[in-house]
């Protein structure tokens, strides 16, 4: 009873509080005046300034894939992460309304409690024999994996080194953990080097976090050359494979794959199902005890619902599927190798691509980008700009993403409409 007595006390105050009845600025009382509210604002108004639509949550009224329909209009489509097609194939679709026949649309728990379901396990196991490693565990978003991992695993006694153009759920995930984070130049080896020499005995546990393909660039980074650096700084090295699984290497097993590195050489494979394998959610794989204890402890895992059946089920199909099909990867390869071929042809900026899925084109100006969205748009082309301050003024672009489904003949049209606005 003292105990509860005691929480009911009403806090000292102290001549630092302002008055009882003070007025409040409204900038900390009204959404409208907050800093994110006015920065989108001031979007809108700078594009209706240029006559440009706003690219954004355009509503597309059927499956996206190499074309789609906006407003009863089809569109050819860069604005799709489906790589090799998966999303709308009618056995992928099949697998779901198997699944949602079988156990419904909800697991209706979090699988430690009673959402377990047999897709769960064979999902997990089907990506970890993807790896060759010991298992994986597969959280219901993606975004949510990277942050749940991240915040769980490092604390205030450790160090988080990351590439400068990390996903936000990377960043976010190491500011959750209260670990100290220091970010090093883009796919820069050397200047990881460098900070691990300075700084890693003053830490206790260590990670150093990459991508297999950044989303923004198109580009790779120099894996055994991390891998090499990580070994010497007694560190961990996480690889984040949204884009590159399902992508990269020979039959589509990622960035180990096009580089021929043993998957044990890297500690924490992470990756997504919403790219390449056409569900949602993302995925941890590595050895045993990582895996268990994420399995575990991860509150994003153990305190969230379970994937539903009817998504991870398609996704266990196209893992499958994408081995027994090469050819829609070789079809991916071949279409993205030439769109940057042509693109460079005609003198564009594709910055660092290395041509596999990821493609932008850098005009280095924010109003330009939109502009040219808008132009191509109207003439039947949905590719989305990314502006300031997504990347910096001077690299402000359109990005493509290419599709197994894409053909020769949708890249010439797009690109000579392109050039014809640039001129």
């Amino acid at each position: 009873m003292q105990a509860r007595q005691r929480t009911r006390q009403a806090p000292a105050t102290t001549n630092a509080e302002p008055a009882a009845g003070a007025k409040v600025p409204e900038r900390f009382t009204r959404f409208d005046q907050q800093p994110g509210y006015q920065q989108i604002t001031m979007m809108r108004q700078g594009a209706g300034q240029l006559g440009v639509q706003d690219p954004f949550f355009r509503v597309h009224e059927g499956c996206a894939s190499a074309t789609t329909t906006i407003g009863g209009q089809s569109y050819i489509n860069y604005a799709s992460y489906n790589y090799l097609g998966f999303s709308g194939d009618s056995r992928l679709n099949q697998a779901a309304r198997d699944a949602v026949e079988r156990y419904g649309t909800s697991v209706s728990a979090s699988r430690m409690v009673s959402g377990e379901r047999p897709v769960h396990q064979q999902l997990e196991r089907a990506i970890a024999d993807s790896y060759d490693v010991d298992d994986a565990v597969v959280f219901v978003s993606g975004h949510a994996t990277n942050i749940s991992t991240l915040g769980f695993l490092m604390g205030p006694n450790d160090l988080i080194l990351h590439d400068e153009y990390s996903h936000n759920s990377l960043l976010v995930g190491a500011q959750l953990s209260g670990a100290k984070r220091i970010s090093f130049a883009h796919n820069d080896s050397d200047a990881l080097d460098a900070l691990l020499t300075r700084h890693r005995h003053h830490f206790e546990r260590v990670l150093v976090v990459i991508e297999g393909l950044y989303s923004m660039d198109g580009d790779v980074p120099d894996l055994p050359r991390f891998i090499d650096i990580k070994r010497r700084h007694q560190a961990w090295l996480m690889v984040d494979e949204a884009h590159s699984f399902g992508v990269l290497g020979e039959r589509g097993l990622g960035i180990r794959e096009y580089f021929d590195v043993s998957a044990d050489d890297v500690d924490i494979w992470m990756g997504t199902l919403s790219k390449s394998l056409a569900g949602c959610g993302g995925y941890i794989a590595g050895c045993q005890p990582l895996v268990e204890t994420l399995r575990y402890l991860a509150p994003g895992f153990l305190y969230s619902v379970g994937i539903p059946a009817q998504v991870a089920a398609p996704s266990l199909t196209a893992l499958q599927l994408m081995q027994q099909e090469p050819e829609r990867l070789q079809r991916l390869h071949a279409i993205s190798q030439y769109f940057l071929e042509q693109a460079r042809g005609m003198g564009l900026d594709t910055g660092h691509s290395i041509g596999a899925a990821v493609v932008p084109v850098i005009v280095g100006s924010s109003p330009l980008a939109a502009q040219l969205s808008h132009q191509l748009f109207e003439h039947g082309i949905n590719v989305q700009p990314i502006l300031h301050p997504a990347v910096p003024e001077k690299s402000a672009r359109l990005r493509f993403f290419l599709s197994s489904e894409h053909s020769k003949a949708q890249i010439d049209t797009t690109l000579q409409a392109l050039g014809s606005f640039l001129t």
